[in-house]
């Protein structure tokens, strides 16, 4: 039996990550989606949810040249994420 990570946890982790990405300028959903392999509907689903970790994402252009940006991490430290970048991409498998 292998530990894997709970769902919960890979959640929450894809999240940080998305955050982090769009803050560091990775911020296109073709960007996004290279960088991170997933797919667009989880890609989609995961900007949707950062509001509930209170993550602000605005975005800004249409449908084709959308871009994102994090205007408020909330209580989140993105410190840590920069910290624990390849522990959250260990965990997320990338």
């Amino acid at each position: 039996m292998t530990n894997k990570p709970s769902k919960t946890k890979t959640s929450y982790y894809r999240r940080l990550l998305v955050a982090h990405l769009i803050d560091t300028g990775i911020n296109t959903p073709p960007l996004i989606l290279e960088t991170t392999g997933m797919p667009r509907r989880t890609l989609q689903d995961t900007i949707k949810a950062l509001a509930e970790l209170d993550i602000e994402c605005t975005d800004a252009g249409g449908t084709i040249n959308r871009s994102y940006s994090i205007t408020s991490w909330g209580a989140i430290n993105k410190g840590w994420i920069k910290n624990n970048l390849q522990k959250i991409k260990d965990v997320l498998e990338l």
